[in-house]
């Protein structure tokens, strides 16, 4: 010991270590301490070593997101390695990887879960960014629906009739889950905001990570992989471009966005609400 207090860094949690959570821990991690959190222990490894051999300092926290209480432990980490300043929720399952019941688990509880227990460890400044999809775009849902799922107490939400009226369909799921992402951003906003806090998500369309490759090797993945021709864009987005928009909704240059979605994906949602031809 050198008699010096070793100095507490501002904190940036990432929940999910796949390519896209490695590379916003990436562009938001240097000079702060990082807490990475994934289900899959074997990946947060695999990601841990990766960002501490480029010199990030990174802690692990194996957390099912599902979980409440795993969520609850991940908060209490986070806030004791230093002040919470950015938040960011990755942590998603698709309908080429998870049945419904497991796609209404993580992507809807899940979400909640960090949206609800985040809250009592934000202070003023923290952002917190949860990645849904442009597929939260596409659910037809009554307003009715969009209230319930917006404003409902977390525990309650499987019971909600848009969510049993899923049943097996894991696109169907997929649809919903993302929705009420955006929805249950929406209704949190003035909580955080009265703690000086905000609270966004982002939607990505086709990226390339492993868990876009399953999707695009599924059945509508030449359906998908056209629509990105028809839309002009011509290529999927990357893991950095999400980033950036992360970067962006975490960063000085949004202190006056919260309570809303941030497209990014291409002119997609565009073209489908604009230019594509009914069938």
């Amino acid at each position: 010991m050198d008699g010096q207090q070793t100095e507490r860094r501002d904190v940036v949690v990432v929940t999910g270590a796949g390519g896209m959570g490695a590379s916003i821990a990436r562009r938001l991690g240097g000079g702060r301490t990082v807490i990475l959190a994934d289900a899959s222990e074997r990946r947060l490894d695999e990601t841990l070593g990766a960002l501490t051999a480029e010199g990030y300092a990174v802690r692990g926290v194996v957390t099912d997101v599902s979980d409440r209480s795993a969520v609850e432990k991940l908060a209490a980490t986070a806030a004791g390695e230093g002040r919470v300043t950015a938040v960011v929720h990755t942590a998603g399952l698709s309908p080429a990887t998870a049945p419904a019941e497991a796609i209404i688990d993580v992507n809807m509880m899940g979400t909640a879960h960090v949206i609800d227990v985040f809250e009592t460890v934000a202070t003023r400044g923290t952002s917190l960014v949860c990645v849904s999809s442009m597929a939260g775009h596409y659910a037809q849902l009554s307003r009715e629906d969009e209230f319930a799922l917006a404003t409902t107490p977390t525990d309650r939400l499987p019971g909600l009739g848009v969510v049993t009226a899923i049943g097996a369909d894991a696109t169907s799921a997929y649809c919903v889950t993302k929705r009420s992402n955006h929805l249950r951003v929406q209704a949190a906003a003035l909580a955080w905001n009265r703690l000086g806090a905000r609270v966004n998500t982002v939607s990505p369309g086709v990226v390339s990570t492993a868990m876009a490759k399953a999707e695009a090797d599924s059945a509508s993945g030449v359906h998908m992989m056209k629509m990105l021709e028809d839309c002009g864009a011509g290529r999927t987005g990357t893991p950095g471009e999400i980033a950036e928009a992360v970067a962006f909704l975490t960063g000085p240059g949004s202190l006056y966005i919260t309570g809303t979605d941030l497209l990014v994906d291409g002119g997609q949602a565009a073209w489908i609400r604009c230019h594509r031809t009914a069938a």
